[in-house]
């Protein structure tokens, strides 16, 4: 698999960069799914009417891939449900309704590390996640030999546009980020460390070159501001040089990538003891009446976020859970933040009205910029006819989802939409096999 070195220039529109972020008050309520990460849902260790404290577990790990879940304020559990999260599935989650003073559990104190377990039970306990957007269990990920790892590279580009909340978090949590850096290179032996950060965040870098000049393992990699150099393999391949093959893991060729906001989190967690109870997410959009970075208590309400925020200056046509690439679009302002939320964006009806959808014209466009060569129209057939192996063969399964290819479709096909539905169907399909094979 060779990478397409072709990307695309969005406009940054990244409004509120140099706004400091603004810790949001206690709301009335959080909401808190026990499935906010890559994996199985957490489970439930409190019931109705317990008094939890800001810290306290509520939701514990469950297995390998999975993460624990903490209480993000004071008071109540009213209620334990089931509830529908963003990925299309449903998991239990503990509805807590705040008493207002924002009290930390007695038992919160810095973890005890002292060498490279006790680091990886500590990342473990913390409840750590991707803070980037993929939300994968953070210890798992360290978790490994550490004679394959050659290069430790923080993702920093922050490539979507509107989302500025990893900016502020490399400009007001660069203490924390030196602490988890120092543990990476005491705990892990890791002798290469590299931070990829586009070349529009120019406070971000001098903030990084400043942690670089005092660490000999530490580097800082400035890149073209293009996109989607976020993507973890893109990333890989324009630090290193190196191409994750089709169907491996960027440890595979010696790599781990680590989101920055998730790196300030550790560093944050070995220095108090604060479990991940909440994140910085960037509110913007062109419905929101005052676009800034907000420090939010997880499983606040989008509702209550917009509201902190002074609210809509237009009607919102579309509401969506991070950037207008990537982004989900949500159905309603009472869900949840989760861990792995770094934006909620809020559109007025002019810009969330779809393009007119035209037939396929075979232009070449999708093909010739998606990072990996994928032939969205060939795909589109195969979907359409049922066809799996022919959707195995032109290896669907490597799509990323960045919306290159819809962004540039002249006919304004739904691309996207329909690569996650023909995903799926590889997903059934190999189900189905295994179903069968064990009888």
């Amino acid at each position: 698999m060779a990478f397409n070195l072709r990307s695309i220039h969005l406009p940054h529109r990244k409004n509120t960069a140099e706004i400091a972020a603004v810790k949001m008050d206690a709301p009335k309520a959080v909401t808190l799914p026990t499935s906010m990460h890559i994996g199985a849902p957490a489970t439930v260790v409190v019931k109705v009417g317990d008094h939890v404290d800001v810290g306290t577990l509520v939701a514990e790990q469950n297995g390998v891939i999975s993460s624990p879940v903490y209480a993000s304020v004071s008071g109540t559990v009213k209620k334990i449900e089931p509830m529908g999260i963003s990925n299309g599935s449903v998991a239990p989650a503990v509805t807590i309704e705040s008493d207002g003073e924002m009290t930390y559990d007695p038992s919160i104190a810095p973890p005890s590390v002292n060498d490279r377990a006790s680091f990886i039970e500590a990342v473990k306990k913390s409840g750590i996640v991707g803070l980037g957007g993929a939300g994968f269990p953070t210890y798992v990920k360290l978790d490994v030999d550490t004679e394959r790892v050659e290069e430790l590279i923080i993702n920093a580009a922050e490539c979507e546009p509107y989302i500025t909340s990893d900016t502020r978090a490399m400009l007001e949590y660069a203490e924390d980020i030196e602490l988890a850096l120092e543990a990476f290179e005491k705990y892990l032996g890791v002798k290469k460390i590299i931070f990829g950060i586009e070349n529009n965040k120019k406070e971000p870098i001098r903030k990084m070159q400043e942690i670089a000049a005092k660490h000999d393992a530490v580097s800082v990699k400035v890149l073209p501001s293009k996109y989607p150099q976020g993507g973890e393999k893109v990333m890989i391949y324009h630090v290193t040089g190196k191409v994750v093959p089709g169907g491996k893991l960027p440890i595979d060729v010696g790599c781990i990538v680590i989101n920055c906001s998730t790196v300030a989190a550790i560093g944050k967690y070995l220095r108090t003891g604060i479990p991940l109870v909440d994140r910085l997410v960037t509110v913007d959009g062109s419905a929101v009446k005052n676009p800034m970075n907000v420090i939010v208590p997880l499983g606040t309400s989008l509702e209550d976020v917009f509201e902190f925020t002074g609210g809509f200056k237009e009607t919102p046509g579309k509401v969506l859970y991070g950037g207008p690439m990537m982004g989900i679009a949500v159905p309603s302002l009472s869900l949840p933040i989760i861990k792995n939320n770094n934006a909620i964006l809020a559109f007025n009806e002019k810009d969330s009205t779809p393009i007119k959808v035209t037939n396929c014209i075979r232009c070449g466009s999708c093909t010739n910029l998606c990072p990996f060569g994928l032939n969205p129209a060939a795909i589109a057939d195969a979907y359409r006819l049922g066809d799996v192996d022919k959707l195995k063969k032109l290896r669907v399964d490597l799509c990323m989802e960045c919306g290159t290819c819809a962004y540039r479709c002249p006919a304004n096909r739904p691309i996207i939409q329909t690569h996650k539905l023909a995903k799926a169907a590889l997903r059934d399909a190999k189900a189905r096999e295994e179903a069968k094979r064990n009888g």
